[in-house]
């Protein structure tokens, strides 16, 4: 090729460095539908990254999964939703609680009020046609999940709700761990999707600060290493309810590979498992 030729990679990158100048969206950026998040994201996640999603037990990480989910598929990207703890009719169960503002044991048993009820009927709509596919984590790990992308095509989000459900072992382990995050990582570069993926980190409550760092999540060091971006919820109110913070945040960006580090304040209306940004708090 010529090389005077203005079809060059690096001609093309400046073509889309200008047009997000101009106003239009970064073609390889999935936004999270959280925009404090997306800002210290430098726009949201990236397809070909890795997110890794980490809390103590109860602090809503698969509440949190679920609503960048939902969030993303409400844009008109495409989205896989894989749960490793529940079928997907409780998933769905969950997202009509998140989105009409209501508590999963009423819509179970149909106690609902008249306002509530209306809540819940016009989430239904809004869903309705904007739902990521739900299903259960396959058995065959993250190569099945992979076949499944092929056969789809067009995925821009891959949401892996249980990290544990990628281990094929019948014991799990460190480095069963660390193999998984790295199948992970090479499904996002292979098939072009931000792949989102939550892990617990259950021994916080032993020390004194409890906000989780990059080495509390184990495998080996394989996240710390090969994840490129690593949130950590922490819910204060958790541990000292007597406080008065019983919902307040805070998402901790502790690995950025592409920007900075930092957190954003969310707040969980843990009856509803609902989190919102408290700078865009309606959306």
């Amino acid at each position: 090729m010529p090389r005077g030729a203005d079809i060059s990679p690096l001609s093309l990158l400046l073509g889309r460095v200008d047009a997000v100048a101009d106003g239009a969206s970064p073609a390889d950026t999935v936004p999270s539908g959280f925009r404090s998040l997306d800002k210290l994201l430098g726009g949201g996640l990236r397809r070909g990254d890795l997110i890794v999603l980490g809390g103590d037990v109860g602090s809503g990480k698969s509440a949190f999964a679920l609503a960048v989910a939902l969030r993303v598929s409400q844009e008109r990207h495409d989205t896989l939703f894989y749960s490793g703890e529940m079928l997907p009719d409780r998933v769905l169960e969950r997202a009509l609680a998140i989105e009409g503002r209501t508590r999963v044991d009423d819509l179970r048993r149909g106690t609902l009020d008249d306002v509530t009820r209306a809540g819940v009927g016009a989430a239904a709509v809004r869903l309705r046609d904007d739902l990521p596919i739900i299903e259960r984590a396959p058995s065959g790990g993250v190569g099945a999940i992979a076949e499944e992308i092929s056969a789809l095509r067009g995925m821009k989000l891959v949401v892996v709700d249980g990290l544990h459900a990628m281990l094929l072992g019948v014991r799990e382990s460190e480095e069963e761990a660390a193999t998984a995050i790295r199948a992970l990582k090479q499904l996002a570069l292979d098939a072009r999707v931000a792949v989102l993926v939550t892990a617990p980190l259950p021994e916080l409550s032993a020390r004194d600060d409890r906000r989780p760092v990059l080495d509390d999540f184990g495998a080996q060091g394989a996240v710390k290493e090969r994840a490129d971006v690593v949130l950590a919820l922490f819910r204060e109110g958790m541990y000292d309810s007597a406080r008065g913070i019983e919902g307040a945040t805070e998402l901790l960006v502790r690995k950025n590979r592409n920007g900075g580090t930092g957190y954003v304040d969310l707040y969980f209306y843990a009856q509803w498992m609902r989190f919102e940004d408290m700078l865009d708090p309606d959306r």
